[in-house]
């Protein structure tokens, strides 16, 4: 089965930027798309951005202009850009593979912590 391994988190300061990155076990062409979820400590998982094969992409409200999701299919690889991050942006970051209709395939989780 698809193994997804993200890197990338760290401590940053208010106002600067992360690139995260998720390396998948396979090729992720035949993925219906990948995508990247957070989760802050006492709230609910929520999807932040998400590529289709088709290469449309959709964005939460709360990051949008502000990230952007990619894919390098030749090495089997999905990133997410955070650019002007803000404390609020503090959570683990989940990478997700969507093969049908379900997000089926998940990575471990980064750290991402926005200094004010």
């Amino acid at each position: 089965q698809v193994q997804l391994v993200e890197s990338g988190g760290g401590l940053v300061q208010a106002g600067g930027s992360l690139r995260l990155s998720c390396a998948a076990s396979g090729s992720i062409s035949n993925i219906n798309a990948m995508g990247w979820y957070r989760q802050a400590p006492g709230k609910q998982r929520e999807l932040v951005a998400e590529i289709a094969a088709t290469g449309s992409t959709n964005y939460a409200d709360s990051v949008k202009g502000r990230f952007t999701i990619s894919r390098d299919n030749a090495k089997n690889t999905v990133y997410l850009q955070m650019s002007s991050l803000k404390p609020e942006d503090t959570a683990v970051y989940y990478c997700a593979a969507r093969p049908l209709y379900e997000w089926h395939y998940w990575g471990q989780g980064t750290q991402v912590t926005v200094s004010s």
